[in-house]
């Protein structure tokens, strides 16, 4: 709706950006807090949190590219327009989980734990960042007609097609994000085992994202088969994973 946020002469501060930031500080806030409760000391969270965003960062832009490769291919230099969009979630869990690995186990961290302090914060970084694809018009949805929640895209910025009726699929997956987030909130007061919280986001994720998935219209995000997205298949894979975790981990983990 309003991809830039302010524009003095050469200097363009795009909204997608200051969302991402807004909801990266605000869930490193939330871990950095919980891991003081534990006796965690904050910079080892906090030097955690950034080592994360960057990985994030690369494999969600580079996912992003070899998912449209053909469109980079001949346009090499919108690789580096991260503040137009295109970045994939899945993109960026899949090189964050190994750096953190690496990082927690450098540093003495317990893995599992740590990862149960960072659930909720990526749940609502998540959630607030989605605003930002709102604001850009990416990850836009399909057709709406007269659908309650339909929204039009005007601004001549937006990715999204302008002047149709859409699908705000943008707002959809913040809104499940921020039940998510209340979720693991309100079960880390009755956690029974480490990795728990880590476990039911990826579960409670996967469903959504899949569910998502179906509402949306931009087609250049890869297919696997027919209206089988490239993220419905991550999510379904991700999904029977969080499942065999949570059964696990009960039985084998302890506090």
């Amino acid at each position: 709706m309003f991809p830039i946020l302010i524009k003095i002469g050469p200097i363009t501060i795009h909204t997608y950006g200051v969302f991402i930031a807004i909801g990266f500080l605000t869930g490193l806030v939330l871990a950095v807090r919980q891991a003081k409760k534990q006796g965690i000391p904050a910079e080892k969270i906090v030097d955690l949190g950034f080592y994360m965003l960057i990985a994030a960062v690369v494999g969600s832009r580079l996912f992003f590219i070899i998912t449209n490769a053909g469109f980079y291919f001949k346009n090499p230099l919108a690789i580096f327009k991260i503040w137009e969009g295109g970045l994939v979630f899945y993109g960026g869990v899949i090189f964050a989980i190994p750096t953190a690995i690496w990082y927690m186990r450098k540093k003495g961290l317990d893995i599992w734990n740590t990862a149960d302090i960072f659930a909720p914060s990526l749940a609502i970084g998540h959630a607030i960042g989605r605003l930002g694809c709102f604001s850009a018009g990416c990850c836009y949805g399909v057709q709406a007609g007269d659908h309650p929640f339909a929204v039009i895209f005007t601004d001549p910025e937006c990715l999204a097609p302008r002047g149709i009726p859409l699908h705000p699929t943008q707002l959809y997956e913040s809104a499940g994000e921020f039940f998510n987030f209340i979720v693991l909130i309100a079960l880390r007061r009755h956690r029974s085992f480490k990795g728990q919280l880590f476990w039911t986001y990826l579960l409670l994720y996967s469903v959504l994202r899949f569910i998502i998935e179906f509402f949306r219209g931009d087609e250049i995000r890869g297919f696997l088969f027919g209206n089988i997205s490239v993220s419905q298949g991550i999510s379904a894979l991700i999904f029977i994973i969080a499942v065999a975790g949570i059964m696990v981990f009960r039985k084998k983990t302890k506090l």
